[in-house]
């Protein structure tokens, strides 16, 4: 286990390049192994994620190479296997692999995956998708055994609830079934459009992604004919968006994707940050005063659950309360006890999120009990007097491509080292 030692109080500016997106990543790499040919994907961020996946993907005796942002994965002579369960446990996008397993072998077992405790995230409706494609579902000791003896088919699914996870692993199973498969209230996240774009060009025949109905007509074969370059992350874009607002003279963020950020951006904006928004980067200028501002997160294209950590630090800095509510994950809150101990006037109450304006924080040792809520410490750590440590940082290197190395060239001071 790693920890990051933080210096507070420096002013940041220059340029950050954004990496490729981590939700996008998680999903690719396991839809890889439906390909009949070796893939290969650039703008791959370097987090802990990918070197995970690549783990479970040798288990199956699938080479995979990581080298300056491009992976390329052979599947070609890919078999059956026992996946490692601790790699499995280390991220929740592990899941993937049941969909993707599925739709290759026409089986899968898998331990119950892993990743941040922020809350009940039960995979009911992953389960209830591969029934309707054909699988027969059982789960015993904390594993899930899928098993399609006579093949998948097409099918109607209906998503009781609105998931990522739930709607890309139905993709998944049935991009190879026979039929055709309709997904109604399907999730409608970029990230769902980038697998489908990857998926197409292999020759996967799926329409509707970006709106609440996909329809997927299963084919034989998939091939891939050229290097899938992965959409800009559109979290880490906006988690260094409220890190330059907070503490910038001047920041560029480059390689992104400003109608992906809409209901953010449009956030900032309302508390005062001069965003000069660009086709593929954003300038944040030297921010003087902020308003406060209420966010409820939503499904895209609505606020993003994994973006209402990373603002709290700026709203800290707004004259007035702020207030959050996070219709998708309520509990997500570990945030909130680490950033109180910094000085941080936040709490949680009734469902609600309430952050007072703090007129200054301190370095402090504090624990990344997840991804965003890693990153929340990480502004608040730069922001504070004095010197901050947060423990359990691999939790924040699990989604921040190259985090250290982007800070430290935005004059920030961060280090790296492991946990006594």
């Amino acid at each position: 286990m790693k920890k990051l030692i933080i210096q507070g109080g420096n002013r940041i500016a220059g340029e950050v390049t954004i990496g490729g997106a981590k939700n996008s990543t998680v999903a690719l790499i396991p839809a890889a192994i439906l390909a009949d040919t070796p893939v290969q994907f650039d703008t791959v961020p370097d987090i802990l994620d990918v070197h995970n996946l690549m783990i479970i993907l040798e288990s199956m005796n699938v080479k995979s190479s990581f080298t300056h942002g491009v992976l390329d994965i052979d599947p070609t002579q890919i078999v059956e296997a026992e996946l490692p369960s601790k790699a499995i446990k280390s991220l929740r996008a592990s899941y993937y692999f049941m969909g993707a397993l599925l739709g290759r072998f026409h089986r899968a077992t898998l331990t119950f995956p892993g990743g941040d405790n922020i809350g009940p995230r039960p995979i009911d409706q992953h389960l209830k998708a591969f029934e309707a494609l054909g699988a027969n579902v059982s789960e015993k000791a904390g594993t899930v055994h899928l098993d399609a003896p006579n093949g998948l088919h097409g099918a109607r699914i209906f998503m009781d609830m609105v998931s990522v996870g739930a709607t890309i692993n139905a993709i998944l199973a049935a991009v190879r079934a026979e039929g055709t498969t309709v997904i109604e209230n399907a999730a409608r996240e970029p990230e769902i459009i980038d697998l489908a774009t990857f998926l197409n060009n292999m020759g996967a025949k799926i329409r509707g992604v970006g709106t609440d109905v996909v329809r997927i007509t299963g084919v034989d074969t998939l091939q891939s004919m050229n290097t899938h370059t992965i959409i800009a992350d559109r979290i880490e874009t906006g988690t260094y968006l409220s890190l330059a607002a907070a503490l910038g003279d001047g920041v560029m963020l480059k390689n992104v994707i400003p109608e992906h950020l809409e209901a953010y951006t449009s956030k900032l904006m309302e508390m005062g940050v001069d965003l000069q928004i660009d086709s593929d980067k954003i300038y944040v200028p030297t921010v003087k005063e902020l308003k406060p501002v209420h966010v409820k997160t939503m499904p895209y294209p609505g606020f993003a659950t994994d973006l209402q950590q990373p603002l709290t630090p700026l709203m800290a800095k707004a004259n007035g309360e702020s207030v959050v509510v996070d219709t998708i994950y309520p509990k997500r809150v570990k945030h909130i006890p680490e950033l109180q101990k910094m000085g941080m006037k936040i709490s949680a109450a009734d469902g609600k999120i309430i952050i007072d304006h703090t007129d200054e924080l301190h370095g402090a040792d504090v624990e990344a009990g997840e991804i965003r809520a890693g990153a929340a410490l990480v502004i608040a750590g730069l922001m504070a007097h004095g010197t901050t440590v947060i423990h359990k940082a691999d939790n924040i290197l699990r989604g921040y491509d190259r985090i250290v190395w982007k800070l430290n060239r935005l004059n920030g001071d961060v280090k790296i080292e492991d946990e006594d």
